[in-house]
């Protein structure tokens, strides 16, 4: 289990690929070097984890 889950916010770069999953509990799958989304559910700024982080 990680020491610390790291979150990311709306507009950041995602440093590695992987399924990333949002306040809302919805999984996306992003490649490394794109910006984190909005919320596909609420369509707002939300943070996002990294699925093995969870």
């Amino acid at each position: 289990m990680p020491e610390q889950m790291r979150q990311y916010r709306t507009g950041q770069g995602v440093p590695k690929k992987g399924k990333y999953i949002c306040q809302s509990g919805r999984r996306v799958e992003l490649r490394e070097n794109e910006t984190f989304p909005y919320c596909p559910v609420s369509k707002e700024e939300t943070s996002w984890v990294h699925e093995e982080d969870v």
